[in-house]
Order: C-alpha cells, then sequence, then structure tokens
C-alpha cells in the first residue's frame, strides 16, 4: 500500500508542478502558490470534517511545521519553475526533498536496509548531474539557470521539512493536522513573498485557475499522509520524490526543453536511487 500511495503522490504533484510552473510565467510564483494551497486547506478541512480524528497538541506542532516547509518550498520552486528549466529544477528538488526524510527517518527509528542505504548514495551524484546544463553564451540564461537551480535547493529543504514533519503524524490523528499544514502554508507563502517584495495576493483569472494545482495539491499531500502511516518514512519520502519524471517529460514535450546526456544521466541515476529504496 504505501508504495502505490507514494507513486500517486508522485503523479499528482508532478502534475501539479507542471501546471503550476506554467501559470507562474503569466503572474507571481506567490500569487499561483497561496491560489492552490488555500483550495487545498479548504478541501481538507472538507475531508477533515467528515472523517473525524483523535489528534493531539504534538501532531498539531508538527503539522504546522511541515506547513512552513510547504509552503516555502511551493513558492520557491513555481518561481524556479517559472523563470528556468523546468527539467533542471524540479529534479534538483526532489532529491533534496527526499534525502531529508530518510537522515530524519533513521534519526527517529527508521532501520533501512543495505539495498535501501545503495539507492540513497545513487542520488547523491544524480543530483549534481540533473544540475548541469550544456554552457549557454547568454548571460541571462545563465543567470536564470543558476537561479533556478538555488530555487530548487531551496524548493527541496522545504519540501523535505514537510515530508519529515507529516511523517511523524500517525495514523489516529486522522486530517485534523493536515489543515492546519495547508493553512500554515499559505501564511507562510505570504510571509516570503512579502519580505521578498514580490505580489502574492490572487486577483485576477489565472490566480483562479490556480486553485486547479491546489486540488492536485490536496490530493498529493493526502497520499503522502497516509503513505507514511502505512509503511517507512524512507521509503515513502523517496518514492513520493519521483514526482519529476512527470514534469520534466511534460517539459520536454510540451515546452521543447532539451534533456542533455549529462542531466539524462542523473536522470537515470534518480530513477535507480528510487527503485532501490523501494526495493529495500
Amino acid at each position: 500500500m504505501v508504495v502505490a500511495l507514494s507513486l500517486g503522490c508522485a503523479l499528482a504533484y508532478g502534475l501539479s508542478d507542471f501546471i503550476g510552473g506554467l501559470l507562474a510565467r503569466r503572474v507571481s510564483a506567490w500569487t499561483v502558490a497561496v491560489a492552490a494551497q488555500t483550495m487545498a486547506t479548504l478541501l481538507t478541512l472538507g475531508l477533515a470534517l467528515a472523517t473525524g480524528g483523535d489528534a493531539t497538541g504534538a501532531d498539531f506542532a508538527w503539522s504546522a511545521l511541515a506547513g512552513l516547509g510547504s509552503g516555502a518550498g511551493a513558492g520557491f520552486l513555481y518561481r524556479g519553475l517559472s523563470a528556468a528549466n523546468m527539467t533542471v529544477v524540479a529534479p534538483v528538488s526532489a532529491l533534496l526533498a527526499a534525502l531529508l526524510p530518510v537522515v530524519v527517518g533513521v534519526v527517529t527509528g527508521d532501520r533501512p536496509s543495505t539495498v535501501t542505504w545503495a539507492g540513497v548514495l545513487f542520488a547523491l551524484p544524480a543530483i549534481w548531474l540533473v544540475s548541469q546544463v550544456a554552457d549557454d553564451a547568454d548571460p541571462d540564461r545563465r543567470r536564470s539557470h543558476r537561479g533556478g537551480l538555488v530555487d530548487g535547493v531551496l524548493a527541496g529543504l522545504g519540501f523535505g521539512v514537510l515530508f519529515a514533519a507529516l511523517g511523524q503524524v500517525p495514523d489516529e490523528a486522522g486530517f485534523g493536522p493536515l489543515v492546519l499544514t495547508q493553512a500554515m502554508a499559505v501564511l507562510a507563502t505570504a510571509g516570503l513573498a512579502a519580505v521578498l517584495r514580490a505580489p502574492w495576493v490572487p486577483r485576477d483569472r489565472t490566480a483562479l485557475q490556480a486553485s486547479a494545482v491546489g486540488v492536485l495539491g490536496f490530493a498529493a499531500t493526502a497520499m503522502f499522509l497516509l503513505a507514511t502511516q502505512t509503511g517507512l518514512l524512507t521509503v515513502a519520502a523517496v518514492l513520493s520524490s519521483l514526482y519529476p519524471a512527470t514534469t520534466v517529460l511534460l517539459a520536454a514535450v510540451v515546452l521543447g526543453e532539451r534533456i542533455g546526456r549529462v542531466q539524462a544521466v542523473g536522470l537515470v541515476l534518480a530513477g535507480l536511487a528510487v527503485v532501490l529504496v523501494a526495493a529495500g
């Protein structure tokens, strides 16, 4: 069950990232993130009211931390996807998002097998390889690429906090804590946008369209929470981090983004890392 839920989470995240990245090329990335997370909050609230649960104060504390990571991760991810190659930003964010929960899982009692650790080691060079693109004489494109890498790293760390913190919420807590996660994500995104002096208030039709991204984000986060409650956090986090496969494929087919040979090797290593972690 953990594998199916984690892969479902990866598919939903991949679709939401691609759509959100496209919308962020028309309006502020922070506006897209706020609109999407607001919709996700409303949907999660409805689910929580319908299903109930028995959450503790500690569960809500972990959920609040998860929301801070989610909000920061979404804002930086959409900003990176809007300005740089999706085929670079998405894999970098995903691999960092997978590695942090692995560390947390081990510290909190997970005992991954040797095969799982081999997958983690494959992921390390993959992070560097997927970040490489062919030299470009255009200085604006080089700056955009560097900025996209930074945003990918920041997004990955944010999502790593999300995954690691949600992994501490037990099954009996229900979906109530997840409502707090989504609500805190809205506040975190708006707060970061204000600090960066970027527009974040949804005002037009494009922002309304971003609400559809929130539906996918809601489904992905809910499936991840269920996955962590039915299996190891280390496995759920790494499998969920397959989401760039969808984003990269759509970017290559729809947007015509070229995947270089070095990047392709990195993507293969990333896929192998996920397979090994799942098999372990």
